[in-house]
């Protein structure tokens, strides 16, 4: 099994999509926490993959290319983050393509929803904030900026969230198809952060199933400090999973860093418990 000195931290985020901090400045920010092994998965691009690997080389820090990838399961949004990958795969930029159009038809009607709330030049405001990606947290910044809410939180509570006049459904390609993927630019399909889909431990469990059958390689166990009986639990899904037969699903970990300030999401603020079966153990590092 391959070990590392240091921490690992395979989910964070850049100013390629929703973070607030530059590739570089993110690799260096691993360096300081004691970060060996990173992974950069911005939403739908690998933009500042190129950026983060130059500033890890330098800084002995060792950078995966990595993406954490908009999905569908049934009527769900999901995320699955693909490590390890080929930034210059064919399919790896298709599917990137397609994401960017589905951002786009979203974000233009999230502004025309907010300007019928009284919010006109929304779209101008988000993208102006945007260094990459365009996502709801750059709406959020937006109307934190123009004074219309208090801060971000605030911005999801009354006009982004779930159920909120900014939540617009977008038709996701499926999560076996991202896996497809994931698996034809070289990579490791991995489930993020699983707690956070709001599931039942029966709909989690089939979740878990159907992601190993369709070909995924490992799920998040850990995503920032989380509930120490939570992670029980999901461990015991996965051991339960396993006993179905089949490839078992590895282990992953990762703080899911988009900003400082936020000392539960860290980079590498967790790790992975003894007796797991490590995702490293798949990668080719």
């Amino acid at each position: 099994m391959t070990t590392y000195s240091g921490l690992v931290d395979l989910h964070c985020h850049s100013t390629a999509s929703d973070g607030i901090l530059s590739p570089a400045q993110l690799v260096s920010r691993a360096k300081s926490c004691g970060v060996t092994l990173l992974a950069l998965t911005d939403h739908d691009t690998v933009a500042g993959v190129a950026e983060a690997r130059e500033a890890g080389d330098r800084l002995g820090v060792l950078v995966l290319p990595g993406i954490e990838f908009s999905s569908r399961w049934g009527r769900r949004q999901v995320h699955i983050i693909g490590l390890d990958i080929d930034p210059a795969s064919t399919a790896l930029r298709d599917a990137i393509e397609l994401r960017d159009r589905l951002r786009d038809e979203r974000a233009r009607n999230i502004a025309a929803k907010l300007e019928k709330r009284g919010f006109p030049d929304a779209l101008e405001g988000a993208r102006a904030l945007a260094s990459g990606v365009l996502g709801r947290p750059h709406f959020a910044r937006w109307l934190v900026a123009e004074g219309h809410v208090a801060d971000m939180a605030q911005a999801f509570k009354r006009y982004l969230g779930a159920g909120k006049v900014g939540d617009v459904a977008v038709d996701w390609p499926e999560l076996a198809d991202t896996i497809a993927t994931i698996k034809a630019a070289g990579g490791v399909a991995v489930l993020a952060h699983p707690l956070k889909y709001g599931l039942t431990r029966t709909q989690l469990r089939r979740l878990l199933s159907e992601f190993r059958d369709a070909g995924g390689g490992a799920v998040e166990l850990l995503c920032g400090r989380q509930n120490p009986v939570q992670t029980r639990e999901l461990r015991q899904l996965l051991d339960s999973v396993a006993g179905e037969g089949g490839e078992p699903l590895r282990c992953s970990l990762g703080s899911d860093f988009h900003q400082p300030d936020q000392p539960w999401r860290e980079l590498g603020c967790v790790r992975l418990p003894e007796g797991v079966e490590p995702v490293w153990a798949m990668l080719r590092v």
